[in-house]
């Protein structure tokens, strides 16, 4: 049975919650800049944590005042920007819940997300608000920021439904309850929809703490933000950790190779955390002396080491983990390309077969590989649950506790770990996290499409890349491909939708007529390099 934290359990959290932390830090490190937001167009502008703490318990009075109450969900659908983090910490402030969503989500997408998670508010951008009003129509009202991440609209937003005409009266901080559940996060899984991870105010701390301290955060430090916000990696990894650590956060809109080493500069950033797309964007341009004296990524101590002259620390985890189960040392030699070690506040177990229980299976042994297990308790150091789906829930746990994460890791000879492979019906496409599933979801409901199959393909950028097989019906017409390429368009976001569709005779087929993937993959191995294209 799955460790669950109660009421009754003493924790590390007791009487506190994000609202008290922010306080304390409001108290502690009143004039120094928490949130430094840097648009691609136009001035930087500092928030101290006095400044970003008045302004949060205001927007909170004005969440309050508009009817939101404690416990409700407000969905957050915004990029990179000072809003997306006071709307997140308002939502806290009030007890709210916020479900953060992926700023390129489709129509489709967001419709589910609202549904799902029964958001009574929705805080947007220009850019965004007409797709939020057309699909999220069970929100009560819509409150729009005055600019897309710092960029004027091409018409302004009504004053009415304005993001700062939110704020209103102060509302007290409410007294802390660490078990109460603080934000929603829309993770990719192998089932058609994506889940709910629903952390609790525990959860939020525990990452900001743990972060802080595997990262050796420090409040000299200024950490660049540049991955999304709507994201565990930026929203723990990064601003959690800087609150926690009383350290700075310099925000940028998205990742820009371009303009990295110059905000990196003006800055003085010594903290970030990217993904490989970033590290291979910036490759090609020349390094400067810069400030940095750690970098967080996929992988310890990588080639590229030399050429950025900064240590990587290397790191896995999951939204449900809130930090780094596994991670490598800011202080010691880490073996390269390696993830790390376990991290001493969870158990790690790597089984042979993840479907029995871990005290029954064939644990592996150095040099080998196998399935990864993480155990801590629900609520603190993992999610709670997924929400509104126990079934879910309870399916990803064994019946000891251990959460089955569905990825393989290597034992190296020295003891260290190294990401073996995922869930071969998830793909990672450029820092994404997408399910097969959910691109055949689309496609199966296109007329003309008896069956289809999404398997990833090797990408010199993006990592992998989503192909599309489909098996026409036998009355499909020569729109077919049109068709699906609507369909995707309308439904998925950009970075889901397929790269290449094939059409097929026929599919290899597995035991109980299932398709048989492995073989599409490896047919895609054999094949040259070529750029990314829709076939036939």
């Amino acid at each position: 049975m799955s460790l669950l934290l109660t009421r009754h359990d003493a924790h590390p959290f007791m009487g506190m919650d994000v609202p008290w932390l922010l306080e304390q830090r409001a108290l502690t490190r009143r004039d120094h800049p928490f949130i430094v937001w840097v648009p691609f167009d136009g001035a930087a502008r500092s928030l101290g944590y006095g400044e970003f703490h008045a302004r949060v318990q205001r927007i909170a009075g004005g969440l309050h005042k508009r009817g939101v109450r404690r416990g409700e969900r407000v969905l957050i659908h915004l990029d990179n920007c000072a809003e997306a983090l006071l709307a997140w910490y308002a939502c806290t402030w009030l007890g709210a819940v916020a479900v953060t969503t992926n700023a390129r989500a489709a129509g489709d997408e967001l419709a589910y997300y609202a549904e799902h998670s029964e958001a009574v508010a929705g805080i947007t951008q220009p850019r965004f608000a007409e797709l939020v009003a057309t699909h999220c129509t069970g929100l009560k009202w819509l409150a729009v920021t005055a600019d897309d991440n710092g960029v004027p609209p091409p018409h302004p937003t009504e004053r009415s439904h304005h993001f700062d005409a939110l704020e209103a009266e102060p509302l007290p901080r409410h007294a802390p309850d660490p078990l109460a559940a603080c934000s929603v996060q829309y993770t990719s899984g192998t089932t058609s929809r994506p889940k709910g991870v629903l952390w609790t105010h525990a959860n939020a701390l525990w990452g900001a703490r743990i972060n802080a301290l595997h990262e050796d955060l420090r409040a000299e430090d200024v950490h660049l933000v540049h991955l999304p916000l709507f994201h565990t990696n930026a929203q723990a990894y990064s601003v959690l950790a800087c609150l926690w650590a009383g350290a700075t956060a310099v925000v940028m809109p998205r990742f820009s190779a371009s303009r990295f080493w110059g905000v990196s500069l003006a800055h003085r950033c010594t903290w970030t955390s990217l993904v490989p797309f970033c590290v291979k964007a910036l490759m090609d341009l020349a390094v400067p002396a810069h400030h940095y004296r750690l970098w967080g990524s996929a992988v310890n101590e990588p080639p590229t080491d030399a050429h950025f002259r900064v240590k990587t620390l290397g790191w896995w985890g999951m939204t449900e983990t809130i930090t780094h189960g596994i991670v490598g040392s800011p202080h010691l030699p880490n073996r390269p390309l390696s993830i790390g070690r376990p991290a001493p506040e969870y158990g790690i177990a790597i089984v042979e077969d993840d479907s029995v229980p871990v005290r029954e299976a064939r644990h592996v042994e150095p040099g080998g590989s196998g399935q990864l297990l993480i155990r801590g308790v629900r609520g603190l150091s993992l999610f709670h649950e997924y929400l509104a789906n126990p079934r879910a829930t309870a399916d990803s746990f064994d019946p000891d506790g251990w959460f089955r994460t569905g990825d393989m890791i290597n034992i190296l000879d020295d003891g260290s770990l190294q990401f073996g492979d995922r869930s071969k019906d998830m793909l990672k496409v450029g820092g994404e996290n997408v399910a097969a599933s959910e691109i055949e979801r689309v496609v199966l409901q296109v007329a003309g499409v008896h069956e289809c199959a999404v398997v990833a393909k090797k990408h010199p950028m993006l990592d992998e890349v989503p192909v599309l097989f489909v098996l026409p019906a036998a009355h499909a017409d020569i729109d077919l491909l049109e068709r699906i390429q609507s369909a995707c368009a309308a439904q998925l976001a950009d970075f889901k939708r397929p790269h290449e569709v094939r059409i097929v005779k026929e599919f290899p087929r597995s035991t109980l007529e299932k398709i048989a993937k492995a073989e599409l993959r490896r047919m895609l191995e054999a094949e040259p390099p070529r750029q990314p294209e829709l076939s036939r």
